[in-house]
């Protein structure tokens, strides 16, 4: 099965290691970074989600316009807008766009972060509402007839959407979280469950967890798995590992603006204990020692506190790509990655690293495929 891989592109040219100044929106930027990754090679990008920042569906529409292949996954978090609405809203750029939308769910991990919106329900509550969105969502994405709901939360009645995907059965849902309610959720509606990057152990038990809630919920075939990083390339081992050691150095200068752009940003609250299952369980993996098996590296989720996507795989193109096939070993089949320069570095993701992970891939698929013919 070929590897999926999914980059990340935002409106301004920012990272840890450098907090540029500057509009929030840089439409020249937006569209040579998306352009960059469809050169590269990504299959998708994903577009964040933050009580802050522009509109994703919008950025996908103008990035969109301006690429041919390249699809977008767009961060949603249910609640904020009626599933109806939200159904209509995806399906219809999902016709402009010729079928490239996907919607990453997103339920909120920081009770601060939701009420920005006017959210001001419990975790365990949102992700019963995610759960009667998502029920919801998916039947408008398919019915053929009219229908009604009655949930908690959520009462349709006699709803009929005239617009739909042109994927079929319907736009693929990502999932993201960490926490028994999330595995729960995620388990039952997710066609790829996200997962933050951690050794190789620790996520193969997510994977499990993941695949037992499929289970429970009545499913076949459990969701696929997506693994997040921030791969540090170097020409040698000891080039990428001096890299990776400037970018932590400069990450630690940044950190306090960082972190109060996060807090203003609605991105999390940095430098305070996480409320989030998956950044507690990366600070966890953190604590225990700096190196995981082939090539993962959890300083850089510490310095952030593990806000967001933030463990690095570091080494020559071949060793890390080495440390990805480890991950496809246990099941995993998307990859995202995101550089801490983030354009420059998904151009030479693009050349180094893409190449090598997908020709093992694939002749590991032609030799499963001759040994069962």
């Amino acid at each position: 099965m070929p590897v999926e891989f999914i980059g990340m592109i935002s409106t301004k040219d920012q990272s840890e290691t450098r907090l540029t100044a500057g509009p929030v929106i840089d439409t020249d930027y937006v569209r040579r970074f998306a352009r960059a990754h469809e050169d590269a090679g990504f299959d998708r990008v994903l577009i964040g989600y933050a009580s802050s920042q522009p509109d994703g569906a919008q950025v996908a529409a103008y990035a969109a316009a301006h690429t041919e292949r390249l699809s977008f996954l767009i961060a949603h978090r249910p609640g904020f807008v009626a599933p109806t609405l939200a159904a209509r809203t995806f399906a219809t750029l999902d016709q402009f766009t010729g079928g490239r939308i996907a919607v990453h769910i997103i339920t909120g991990g920081s009770d601060a972060e939701q009420r920005r919106d006017g959210d001001h329900l419990t975790k365990d509550e949102r992700y019963d509402r995610t759960d009667e969105y998502l029920d919801i969502v998916k039947q408008a994405w398919t019915a053929e007839e009219p229908f009604s709901y009655h949930g908690r939360h959520y009462q349709v009645e006699d709803f009929y959407s005239s617009v739909k995907s042109p994927q079929q059965p319907r736009i693929n849902l990502y999932f993201g979280g960490s926490s028994a309610a999330a595995y729960r959720v995620g388990g039952k509606h997710a066609d790829v469950y996200a997962l933050w990057g951690e050794p190789l152990a620790e996520t193969k038990e997510q994977i499990d967890s993941v695949n037992e809630a499929a289970k429970k919920a009545g499913r076949e075939t459990p969701p696929r798995i997506s693994v997040s990083f921030r791969p540090i390339l170097g020409p040698t081992e000891e080039l990428a590992w001096e890299r990776a050691h400037r970018i932590l150095e400069a990450t630690r200068e940044n950190i306090d603006e960082f972190r109060n752009r996060r807090r203003r940003g609605g991105w999390g609250i940095g430098g305070t204990e996480p409320e989030n299952r998956g950044s507690q369980r990366l600070l966890a993996a953190a604590a225990k020692g700096e190196l995981h098996d082939r090539a993962l590296w959890t300083p850089l989720a510490q310095a952030t506190g593990a806000a967001g996507n933030s463990t690095a795989l570091v080494g020559t193109p071949e060793t890390v790509a080495q440390a990805l096939l480890d991950y496809i070993d246990i099941g995993v089949t998307t990859i995202l990655i995101r550089g801490y320069d983030p354009y420059d570095d998904a151009i030479d993701y693009g050349r180094f690293l893409l190449p090598l992970v997908r020709e093992e891939v694939a002749r590991r698929d032609a030799e499963k495929q001759a040994v069962s013919a």
